[in-house]
């Protein structure tokens, strides 16, 4: 699946391209505006991918301390000042997608 069919989908369907992974199914429901079931597909995965989908969730809800607790664990610095969930977002699509 590329970036562009993953936000067609995002707009189009209503559940999660079949076949994509947990970590791309959260980031699928995450962009929905579901965060709860976001936090669900990645709750009990502890690899990095899903580590760093968890990070970003903790991010975007506010909890900044378990965000940097989950980016420690996906091996990935906390994002810069300025840059936004929705680039964040976009990054981590992007790599999931291309592996």
């Amino acid at each position: 699946m590329t970036f562009a069919e993953l936000q067609e989908s995002i707009i189009r369907e209503t559940a999660p391209p079949e076949g994509a992974s947990p970590v791309v199914q959260a980031l699928w429901h995450d962009a929905r505006g579901d965060w709860k079931r976001a936090h669900e597909c990645v709750q009990d995965d502890t690899s990095r991918e899903g580590s760093w989908v968890h990070a970003y969730l903790h991010r975007k809800e506010g909890d900044l301390g378990n965000a940097g607790y989950w980016y420690a664990r996906a091996g990935k610095k906390k994002p810069a000042a300025g840059v936004t969930l929705a680039d964040e977002w976009a990054s981590l699509a992007r790599e999931l997608l291309a592996r």
